[in-house]
């Protein structure tokens, strides 16, 4: 029996009507991890292990968790056996979003209301396969079922973007993202090799080199930015004599690092201020933990996890010293431990300014929060200290094309929560106004603030 229905996490009445007033708006999917050259190119997925759990680090966790062997995960076994092993946890993830998410799957793209299992493995996974089959299960098409306007790929500064300039004529705008995550993270061995692909070896001709490429973002319809980081640092120094030692080969200290990363962020951040993009800070990771899988199977592969630091003087330092300048830009930030969302919910409004509606954002619940329960606690945590009215709302974070549903998702909480604050008697039932705040959350915030 599917659990998948009109009325799925809706539990009062005043969520029901919420959400039927703002399901069918557009998707403003603007943090994202899709390849746009499978989105150029209309890749066509060759079954249903390719489309559900090719690049799927949250699915390989719990079948890790069940005892499945890697073979079966990220190994040699034939796709069908990694579909039937996934099948079979299926069942066993009760509470775990993964469940939700994959019957939304299903359902929405399938016409599949079968609940996967072992037993039920074999029947969906023809039918996946029948419908993959056909021409209208494309890459593109996928996303144009899905009903998404704006994609916002994420995508280094060396890119040439051609597969974007590619899609120019696509019905959904696919948009790049500046992510120089490579020129800041001067302690990883990436650091040195990735300068020398572009043949920088002068400090200067670094900040040049982050502008030109900043600049050509921009003329290719970019509109923001994201870092990566393990919190927002703040350090003062000669980020060029940093920049000459690591380059010298001697060791650097861990404030020298400090120093160059405030310094090359900031002269970023400034940029974007001026062409009017969105910073984005993405923030408490701790990252490919299993040393041993790490060096089998590289990042990304699911052996992260959250980290446990204190974020907040610094963070706050590195705004205000762009905003003593008038250079902070829009900022969007996001924690990975929700230990941190009132340090977040309380450092948006030190820094706010007109005429922007939410300049500062306390992004989606993130990651390992990207479920029922983390979802909620940001948007209470928003909502306590700040004004979740002025929100931009939900993005996948993804590599699946068949992620959009997670937004349907979100969309059902959120129209919940508020439509539980009104039967609580905590709000009237002025449904113009809460339909016009719950629309805003959905698309239209999302919309004005970044531009689209």
């Amino acid at each position: 029996m599917s659990i998948i229905n009109d009325n799925f996490m809706l539990k009062n009445e005043t969520a029901k009507e919420l959400y039927n007033a703002v399901k069918d708006l557009p998707i403003i999917d603007y943090h994202c991890h899709l390849q746009p050259a499978q989105i150029a190119e209309n890749h066509r997925f060759k079954n249903a292990f390719d489309l559900f759990l090719s690049g799927d680090h949250y699915k390989w966790r719990q079948m890790r968790t069940f005892g499945i062997d890697e073979e079966y995960i990220t190994g040699n076994a034939p796709d069908y056996e990694k579909f039937k092993a996934f099948a079979k946890v299926m069942p066993y993830l009760i509470g775990n979003p993964l469940y939700h998410w994959t019957h939304l799957e299903l359902k929405r793209y399938f016409d599949i209301d079968e609940m996967l299992s072992e037993e039920t493995c074999e029947e969906i996974w023809n039918k996946c396969n029948e419908k993959l089959a056909q021409d209208d299960f494309c890459a593109q098409s996928l996303i144009t079922k899905s009903n998404v306007e704006v994609i916002c790929t994420t995508d280094d500064p060396a890119d040439d973007l051609r597969y974007h300039e590619a899609m120019k004529d696509f019905s959904t705008k696919i948009l790049p993202t500046f992510r120089p995550d490579k020129v800041v993270e001067i302690t990883k061995d990436t650091f040195l090799p990735y300068l020398e692909a572009q043949n920088i070896t002068d400090y200067d001709q670094l900040l040049s080199w982050i502008e030109e490429r900043i600049r050509y973002f921009h003329s290719k319809g970019c509109k923001l930015s994201d870092h990566g980081l393990d919190y927002v640092p703040y350090g003062e120094g000669d980020a060029k004599a940093v920049f000459d030692k690591k380059l010298s080969g001697k060791e650097i200290t861990a404030d020298e690092a400090e120093a160059y990363k405030t310094a090359i962020i900031a002269h970023c951040a400034r940029l974007y201020a001026e062409l009017g993009w969105t910073l984005q800070l993405h923030v408490g990771a701790i990252r490919n933990n299993n040393a041993k899988m790490y060096a089998k199977l590289g990042a990304d592969t699911g052996f992260d996890s959250i980290n446990d630091i204190c974020i907040a003087e610094k963070m706050s330092k590195f705004l205000d010293l762009l905003n003593k300048e008038d250079k902070l830009p829009k900022t969007i930030l996001y924690c990975l431990n929700p230990k941190d969302n009132y340090v977040l919910g309380t450092m948006l409004g030190n820094f706010q300014a007109a005429p922007f509606k939410g300049k500062i954002q306390f992004g989606s619940g993130w990651w390992f929060n990207d479920n029922r329960d983390g979802m909620e606690e940001q948007m209470k945590a928003l909502s306590n200290l700040g004004m979740i009215a002025c929100f931009v709302g939900m993005l996948t974070d993804s590599r699946s094309f068949v992620s959009y549903p997670r937004h349907e998702y979100f969309r059902r909480i959120m129209c919940n929560l508020l439509g539980t604050w009104v039967e609580d008697g905590e709000y009237p039932k002025d449904m113009k106004m809460l339909t016009k705040i719950a629309s805003d959350i959905c698309y239209y915030n999302a919309k004005n603030y970044f531009g689209f």
